[in-house]
């Protein structure tokens, strides 16, 4: 989708976001990921009461129904990552929409769990699929300013998750099977809407790659057989350890909250504050954050500081155990910051490597297949927290923090192999390294 720079002499965020990185493109796309979280936002802060209240779920069958769609989400990414190849990113994405709104809409006319499974799953499996083609998209749109193009997407996404919990607090307010039915309702409109903005944009023909909306070639393409991710043991190696590297997710929406409610005297009327802080924070130095990691040398050496930061919220929320409310309160506040912190870093380092190894003729079953890193941590990052970090009190929390900052070491130390081999140590962001060459050995 070329390298569309969106010129413009401003570096605000008001002026990136009037003018961004893929123009036209990337700014349809930016509206596009608002309107598809603001549908996010609503469906998260309501499903658990619709599932409740109108499907009439015990406690038990909700929690098997969101578990086997967080599974199911990991298919999501690899599967799209295919298709692309073939297709391209933009009737896949808009492929992806279309299945996230009939399969949430027909949970209305459901009238058996074993159905509403299956409609759960497919939905995540859409869901997870779309954020593997919005991440090819971008790394395509935004050249060498994808970090600031990936900065800009995050901030659009944790506003529309905010206008979507707005929205949906309304809807709860009035806490009527009809009200909870409307919420659903709504996030099916999101889709729809995703997808005819989606539509809107062309998707450009690229030298050496498959042509959108077609499964011929472009005719310069190499006839090479494509490089297949399955077979490459030195990115695979990086997607298991980026599994590790997006612990912060779970940390933040899971492992603070409970820790909070049943390990420390801090009050319960802080846990909003988690998200606060993070939403805040997001928008306030995602740019700032992003301009700092360019390149692939950058992104290598930002590493560690995830692990050591991850290590630092754990070491917080370990100190808050037995404390009084004030300084439980306190520690617990740093924690936030700090993790959220740790997701900006890896926000951008994790995007940033994982097209930076990606051989470009294959990219999008490469990226489709990164995509599953947090894809598996959405499905094992809580159960990690409840059945291990929580479990064991204050220890579970630093061993947590030193398993981070191990693998973040690890990563490190494979992925400066890797990049050194292939002569891309000294790339740009650009991606106009060479592409490391697949092996069941590289580094």
């Amino acid at each position: 989708m070329g390298t569309g720079r969106g010129g413009g002499s401003g570096t605000g965020l008001l002026a990136q976001l009037r003018n961004p990185p893929g123009g036209a493109a990337g700014r349809t796309m930016l509206l596009t990921v608002f309107t598809d979280r603001t549908g996010s936002g609503v469906w998260a802060a309501a499903c658990v009461l619709y599932f409740t209240e109108v499907e009439r779920l015990t406690a038990g069958q909700v929690g098997l129904l969101l578990g086997v769609a967080a599974v199911a989400g990991i298919a999501g990414s690899p599967l799209a990552g295919r298709l692309a190849a073939n297709l391209g990113s933009r009737p896949v994405l808009i492929g992806c929409h279309l299945l996230r709104a009939v399969a949430l809409a027909a949970v209305l006319l459901c009238s058996s769990f074993g159905a509403l499974l299956g409609l759960v799953a497919l939905t995540a499996l859409g869901d997870r699929a779309a954020r593997a083609m919005e991440m090819l998209f971008a790394t395509d749109a935004a050249g060498e300013r994808r970090s600031v193009y990936r900065a800009l997407s995050r901030t659009a996404m944790n506003a529309g998750y905010a206008a979507g919990a707005g929205l949906a607090a309304i809807g709860l307010a009035v806490g009527t099977p009809a009200a909870y039915r409307a919420l659903l309702l709504a996030d099916v409109l999101s889709f729809l809407l995703s997808a005819v903005l989606v539509a809107s944009i062309r998707e450009p023909r690229h030298e050496g790659r498959v042509v959108a909306g077609s499964a011929r070639p472009a005719p310069d393409a190499d006839s090479t057989p494509r490089p297949s991710p399955w077979r490459d043991g030195g990115y695979l190696r990086f997607v298991a350890l980026d599994c590790a590297l997006t612990i912060d997710d779970a940390i933040l929406n899971v492992g603070l909250p409970l820790w909070l409610i049943h390990a420390t005297h801090a009050p319960h009327a802080l846990v909003p504050a988690f998200l606060a802080i993070n939403t805040v924070l997001v928008v306030a130095a995602q740019l700032r954050v992003s301009a700092a990691v360019r390149t692939p040398r950058q992104a290598v050496r930002a590493v560690p500081m995830y692990g050591f930061t991850v290590l630092g919220c754990c070491a917080a929320a370990a100190a808050a155990h037995g404390t009084g409310p004030v300084l439980a309160s306190a520690l617990l506040l740093a924690a936030a910051v700090l993790v959220t912190f740790a997701e900006l870093l890896r926000s951008v380092v994790s995007w940033e490597l994982s097209v930076a190894l990606a051989p470009e003729r294959a990219r999008p079953e490469y990226l489709g297949v990164a995509g599953m890193a947090q894809s598996t941590e959405k499905a094992a990052g809580p159960l990690l927290l409840t059945g291990a970090v929580l479990s064991t009190g204050p220890l579970g929390w630093l061993a947590l923090g030193t398993a981070t900052t191990v693998a973040a070491y690890a990563q490190r130390h494979f992925t400066t192999a890797r990049l050194h081999a292939a002569g891309a140590t000294g790339a740009t962001a650009s991606g106009s390294a060479k592409s490391p060459a697949p092996s069941t050995t590289s580094g």
